[in-house]
Protein backbone atom coordinates (compact mmCIF):
# COMPACT_ATOMS: atom_id res chain seq x y z
CA UNK A 1 0.00 0.00 0.00
CA UNK A 2 1.13 3.20 -0.82
CA UNK A 3 2.52 5.93 2.05
CA UNK A 4 -0.24 8.55 2.63
CA UNK A 5 0.74 12.23 1.92
CA UNK A 6 0.78 13.90 5.08
CA UNK A 7 -2.62 16.83 4.96
CA UNK A 8 -1.85 20.02 5.18
CA UNK A 9 -5.09 22.36 6.36
CA UNK A 10 -4.88 26.29 5.03
CA UNK A 11 -6.67 29.07 3.49
CA UNK A 12 -6.20 32.32 1.92
CA UNK A 13 -8.49 33.83 4.29
CA UNK A 14 -5.99 33.22 6.87
CA UNK A 15 -3.73 35.72 5.16
CA UNK A 16 -6.40 38.56 5.43
CA UNK A 17 -6.42 38.70 9.59
CA UNK A 18 -4.62 42.36 9.90
CA UNK A 19 -2.94 43.20 12.97
CA UNK A 20 -1.85 46.17 11.40
CA UNK A 21 1.42 47.77 11.02
CA UNK A 22 4.71 46.19 12.99
CA UNK A 23 2.55 43.69 14.84
CA UNK A 24 4.97 40.31 14.78
CA UNK A 25 1.67 38.32 14.55
CA UNK A 26 1.89 39.20 10.74
CA UNK A 27 0.43 37.41 7.74
CA UNK A 28 4.12 36.78 6.58
CA UNK A 29 4.43 34.05 9.22
CA UNK A 30 2.09 32.29 7.39
CA UNK A 31 3.55 33.08 4.16
CA UNK A 32 6.99 31.93 5.92
CA UNK A 33 5.94 28.53 6.80
CA UNK A 34 3.51 28.00 3.85
CA UNK A 35 6.39 28.82 1.34
CA UNK A 36 8.98 26.64 3.32
CA UNK A 37 6.97 23.84 3.50
CA UNK A 38 5.98 23.78 -0.68
CA UNK A 39 9.72 24.14 -1.02
CA UNK A 40 11.56 21.83 1.33
CA UNK A 41 8.98 18.81 2.35
CA UNK A 42 7.71 17.32 -0.86
CA UNK A 43 4.48 15.19 -1.38
CA UNK A 44 2.00 17.52 1.32
CA UNK A 45 -1.44 17.13 0.36
CA UNK A 46 -2.67 20.89 1.24
CA UNK A 47 -6.37 21.06 1.88
CA UNK A 48 -8.84 23.97 1.79
CA UNK A 49 -9.78 24.71 5.62
CA UNK A 50 -13.19 24.71 5.68
CA UNK A 51 -15.09 27.32 8.39
CA UNK A 52 -16.03 26.26 11.77
CA UNK A 53 -19.73 26.45 12.80
CA UNK A 54 -21.32 28.26 15.18
CA UNK A 55 -22.00 24.82 16.92
CA UNK A 56 -18.15 23.68 17.07
CA UNK A 57 -17.38 26.69 18.88
CA UNK A 58 -20.04 27.02 21.32
CA UNK A 59 -18.36 23.94 22.78
CA UNK A 60 -15.66 25.68 24.21
CA UNK A 61 -16.49 29.34 23.56
CA UNK A 62 -19.64 31.55 24.99
CA UNK A 63 -22.29 33.23 22.84
CA UNK A 64 -20.92 36.51 23.72
CA UNK A 65 -17.32 35.88 22.52
CA UNK A 66 -18.82 34.24 19.24
CA UNK A 67 -20.27 37.90 18.78
CA UNK A 68 -17.22 39.91 19.34
CA UNK A 69 -15.32 38.21 17.41
CA UNK A 70 -17.46 37.14 14.23
CA UNK A 71 -19.47 40.49 14.47
CA UNK A 72 -18.67 43.15 16.85
CA UNK A 73 -15.60 44.43 14.28
CA UNK A 74 -18.85 45.57 11.76
CA UNK A 75 -16.48 45.76 8.83
CA UNK A 76 -13.72 47.85 10.71
CA UNK A 77 -10.71 47.32 12.74
CA UNK A 78 -11.29 46.70 16.54
CA UNK A 79 -8.45 46.61 18.80
CA UNK A 80 -9.70 44.25 21.59
CA UNK A 81 -6.69 44.51 24.28
CA UNK A 82 -3.28 45.44 23.61
CA UNK A 83 -2.25 42.46 21.68
CA UNK A 84 -5.57 40.98 20.10
CA UNK A 85 -6.77 42.95 16.83
CA UNK A 86 -9.90 42.74 14.80
CA UNK A 87 -10.04 43.43 11.44
CA UNK A 88 -12.47 43.07 8.76
CA UNK A 89 -10.90 40.05 7.53
CA UNK A 90 -10.57 38.09 10.96
CA UNK A 91 -13.48 36.75 11.37
CA UNK A 92 -13.46 34.36 8.37
CA UNK A 93 -9.90 33.97 8.97
CA UNK A 94 -10.97 32.86 12.33
CA UNK A 95 -13.48 30.19 11.16
CA UNK A 96 -11.19 28.96 9.18
CA UNK A 97 -8.29 28.30 11.57
CA UNK A 98 -10.74 27.10 13.90
CA UNK A 99 -12.47 24.57 11.12
CA UNK A 100 -9.15 23.51 9.60
CA UNK A 101 -8.41 21.80 13.14
CA UNK A 102 -11.98 20.16 13.20
CA UNK A 103 -11.77 18.99 9.32
CA UNK A 104 -8.27 17.31 10.55
CA UNK A 105 -9.49 15.59 13.26
CA UNK A 106 -11.85 14.42 11.01
CA UNK A 107 -9.61 13.13 8.65
CA UNK A 108 -7.20 10.79 11.31
CA UNK A 109 -10.28 9.72 13.09
CA UNK A 110 -11.60 8.67 9.45
CA UNK A 111 -8.26 6.78 9.20
CA UNK A 112 -7.92 8.65 5.94
CA UNK A 113 -4.27 9.76 7.13
CA UNK A 114 -2.47 9.22 10.77
CA UNK A 115 -0.84 12.90 11.53
CA UNK A 116 -2.09 16.02 9.92
CA UNK A 117 -0.75 19.60 10.59
CA UNK A 118 -2.75 23.02 10.17
CA UNK A 119 -1.13 26.27 8.81
CA UNK A 120 -2.98 28.85 9.65
CA UNK A 121 -3.56 31.86 11.96
CA UNK A 122 -4.66 33.74 14.11
CA UNK A 123 -3.22 31.01 16.79
CA UNK A 124 -5.70 30.13 19.16
CA UNK A 125 -4.13 28.78 22.99
CA UNK A 126 -4.38 31.56 24.43
CA UNK A 127 -8.26 32.20 23.81
CA UNK A 128 -10.23 31.60 26.76
CA UNK A 129 -13.83 30.11 27.14
CA UNK A 130 -15.04 34.33 27.26
CA UNK A 131 -11.70 36.18 25.53
CA UNK A 132 -10.13 36.97 22.90
CA UNK A 133 -6.33 37.90 24.07
CA UNK A 134 -2.68 37.03 23.12
CA UNK A 135 -3.29 37.13 18.96
CA UNK A 136 -6.09 34.63 19.80
CA UNK A 137 -9.78 35.32 18.90
CA UNK A 138 -10.99 31.35 19.08
CA UNK A 139 -8.91 28.22 20.21
CA UNK A 140 -8.28 26.87 17.38
CA UNK A 141 -7.01 23.43 19.57
CA UNK A 142 -9.32 23.04 22.23
CA UNK A 143 -12.21 23.73 19.32
CA UNK A 144 -10.59 20.26 17.65
CA UNK A 145 -10.38 18.38 21.13
CA UNK A 146 -13.91 19.02 21.87
CA UNK A 147 -14.87 17.74 18.56
CA UNK A 148 -13.03 14.47 19.35
CA UNK A 149 -14.76 14.32 22.50
CA UNK A 150 -18.23 14.68 21.33
CA UNK A 151 -18.59 13.45 17.42
CA UNK A 152 -16.13 11.14 17.73
CA UNK A 153 -16.71 9.43 21.69
CA UNK A 154 -13.13 9.98 22.72
CA UNK A 155 -13.27 9.63 26.29
CA UNK A 156 -9.20 10.55 26.11
CA UNK A 157 -7.77 13.44 24.16
CA UNK A 158 -3.92 15.16 24.94
CA UNK A 159 -2.98 18.21 24.16
CA UNK A 160 0.54 18.88 24.20
CA UNK A 161 1.98 22.62 23.83
CA UNK A 162 5.46 23.49 22.97
CA UNK A 163 4.44 27.27 22.27
CA UNK A 164 7.23 28.96 24.80
CA UNK A 165 4.41 31.34 26.65
CA UNK A 166 1.63 29.21 28.23
CA UNK A 167 -1.57 28.04 26.91
CA UNK A 168 -3.59 29.55 29.64
CA UNK A 169 -6.91 29.66 27.44
CA UNK A 170 -6.28 25.79 26.77
CA UNK A 171 -5.94 25.03 29.97
CA UNK A 172 -8.65 27.34 31.36
CA UNK A 173 -11.31 25.11 29.10
CA UNK A 174 -9.89 21.56 29.46
CA UNK A 175 -8.65 22.12 33.16
CA UNK A 176 -11.67 20.34 35.16
CA UNK A 177 -12.63 17.91 32.42
CA UNK A 178 -10.21 14.30 33.12
CA UNK A 179 -11.33 13.20 29.08
CA UNK A 180 -8.07 15.73 28.50
CA UNK A 181 -4.71 15.92 29.50
CA UNK A 182 -2.92 19.07 29.15
CA UNK A 183 0.90 19.41 28.97
CA UNK A 184 3.14 22.67 28.59
CA UNK A 185 6.86 23.37 28.98
CA UNK A 186 7.41 27.35 28.93
CA UNK A 187 9.30 30.38 29.88
CA UNK A 188 8.43 31.61 33.50
CA UNK A 189 7.59 34.80 34.00
CA UNK A 190 6.59 35.59 30.66
CA UNK A 191 3.31 36.38 29.30
CA UNK A 192 0.67 35.04 29.98
CA UNK A 193 1.63 34.39 33.57
CA UNK A 194 0.08 31.47 34.08
CA UNK A 195 1.15 27.71 33.69
CA UNK A 196 2.56 27.31 37.78
CA UNK A 197 3.78 23.69 38.10
CA UNK A 198 1.38 23.47 40.78
CA UNK A 199 -1.63 24.05 38.61
CA UNK A 200 -2.96 20.56 38.31
CA UNK A 201 -6.52 21.51 37.35
CA UNK A 202 -8.41 17.92 37.57
CA UNK A 203 -4.95 16.62 37.42
CA UNK A 204 -5.16 16.59 34.23
CA UNK A 205 -2.74 19.61 34.04
CA UNK A 206 1.22 19.23 33.52
CA UNK A 207 3.05 22.28 33.03
CA UNK A 208 6.90 22.79 33.36
CA UNK A 209 8.26 25.60 34.00
CA UNK A 210 11.33 27.14 32.09
CA UNK A 211 13.91 29.62 33.02
CA UNK A 212 15.15 32.31 30.50
CA UNK A 213 17.82 30.92 28.91
CA UNK A 214 17.28 27.34 29.51
CA UNK A 215 18.55 26.16 26.25
CA UNK A 216 17.57 22.27 24.76
CA UNK A 217 19.20 20.52 27.40
CA UNK A 218 16.61 21.73 30.19
CA UNK A 219 13.55 21.97 27.33
CA UNK A 220 14.55 18.41 26.46
CA UNK A 221 14.87 16.96 29.62
CA UNK A 222 11.69 18.54 30.97
CA UNK A 223 9.54 16.73 28.56
CA UNK A 224 11.73 13.50 28.36
CA UNK A 225 11.53 13.35 32.60
CA UNK A 226 7.95 14.87 33.36
CA UNK A 227 5.78 15.37 30.57
CA UNK A 228 5.86 12.88 27.85
CA UNK A 229 5.98 10.03 30.22
CA UNK A 230 2.75 12.15 31.75
CA UNK A 231 1.43 12.12 28.19
CA UNK A 232 2.39 8.98 27.45
CA UNK A 233 0.41 6.86 31.29
CA UNK A 234 -3.07 8.97 30.06
CA UNK A 235 -2.78 6.72 26.89
CA UNK A 236 -4.89 9.02 24.76
CA UNK A 237 -7.00 8.17 21.86
CA UNK A 238 -5.94 11.08 20.11
CA UNK A 239 -2.85 13.60 20.68
CA UNK A 240 -2.97 17.20 19.56
CA UNK A 241 -0.32 19.72 19.59
CA UNK A 242 -0.23 23.38 19.96
CA UNK A 243 2.90 23.62 17.89
CA UNK A 244 4.29 27.34 18.68
CA UNK A 245 7.70 27.52 17.57
CA UNK A 246 8.64 31.23 19.43
CA UNK A 247 11.37 29.01 21.66
CA UNK A 248 13.80 29.44 19.03
CA UNK A 249 16.83 31.64 19.86
CA UNK A 250 15.88 33.88 17.37
CA UNK A 251 12.44 34.52 18.63
CA UNK A 252 11.82 38.28 19.40
CA UNK A 253 9.40 37.28 22.07
CA UNK A 254 11.38 34.88 24.49
CA UNK A 255 14.46 33.49 25.55
CA UNK A 256 14.80 29.76 25.87
CA UNK A 257 17.14 29.68 23.15
CA UNK A 258 15.97 26.46 21.29
CA UNK A 259 17.19 25.31 17.98
CA UNK A 260 14.96 23.59 15.09
CA UNK A 261 16.63 20.00 15.98
CA UNK A 262 14.63 20.52 19.46
CA UNK A 263 11.28 20.79 17.58
CA UNK A 264 12.36 17.52 15.29
CA UNK A 265 13.39 15.65 18.65
CA UNK A 266 9.58 16.48 20.42
CA UNK A 267 7.85 15.58 17.15
CA UNK A 268 9.11 12.48 16.84
CA UNK A 269 8.53 11.47 20.43
CA UNK A 270 5.13 13.00 20.22
CA UNK A 271 4.33 10.72 16.93
CA UNK A 272 5.71 7.95 18.90
CA UNK A 273 3.78 7.94 21.56
CA UNK A 274 0.33 8.61 19.55
CA UNK A 275 1.60 5.32 17.53
CA UNK A 276 1.76 3.58 20.65
CA UNK A 277 -1.94 4.64 22.21
CA UNK A 278 -4.11 6.01 19.06
CA UNK A 279 -3.36 4.33 16.42
CA UNK A 280 -0.93 7.01 15.32
CA UNK A 281 -3.79 9.65 14.90
CA UNK A 282 -2.24 13.37 15.96
CA UNK A 283 -3.42 16.73 14.88
CA UNK A 284 -0.70 19.50 14.78
CA UNK A 285 -1.77 23.30 15.00
CA UNK A 286 0.52 26.21 14.34
CA UNK A 287 0.72 28.91 17.22
CA UNK A 288 3.50 31.35 17.41
CA UNK A 289 6.51 31.46 15.93
CA UNK A 290 7.67 35.07 15.20
CA UNK A 291 11.44 35.23 13.17
CA UNK A 292 10.49 34.55 9.80
CA UNK A 293 12.97 32.44 9.55
CA UNK A 294 13.26 30.65 12.40
CA UNK A 295 9.72 30.21 12.10
CA UNK A 296 10.41 28.60 8.19
CA UNK A 297 13.33 26.27 9.57
CA UNK A 298 10.89 25.02 12.92
CA UNK A 299 8.12 24.32 10.76
CA UNK A 300 10.11 22.50 8.01
CA UNK A 301 11.72 20.11 11.15
CA UNK A 302 8.35 19.37 12.31
CA UNK A 303 6.38 18.62 9.61
CA UNK A 304 9.61 16.59 8.01
CA UNK A 305 8.92 14.75 11.70
CA UNK A 306 5.22 14.14 10.93
CA UNK A 307 5.41 13.21 7.24
CA UNK A 308 8.23 10.51 8.67
CA UNK A 309 6.05 9.08 11.22
CA UNK A 310 3.96 6.70 8.91
CA UNK A 311 0.83 5.45 7.70
CA UNK A 312 -2.69 4.87 10.61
Amino acid sequence: MPAQRLPVYTHAACFAHDTGPGHVESPARLGAVVAALRDHVPGLDWVEAPRATRGQLLRVHEPLLLHSVLEGGAGHAVQLDPDTVLSPGSPEAALRAAGAVVAAVDRVMGGESAHAFCAVRPPGHHATPAHAMGFCLFNNVAVGAAHALDRHGLSRVAIVDFDIHHGNGTQAIFAGDPRVLYASAHEMPLFPGSGDPADRGARNVHNAALRAGTGSHRFREAWRERLLPAVDAFGPELLMVSAGFDGHRADPTAHVELEADDYAWLTSALVAIAGAHAGGRLVSVLEGGYDLAALAECAIAHVQALAAGGDP
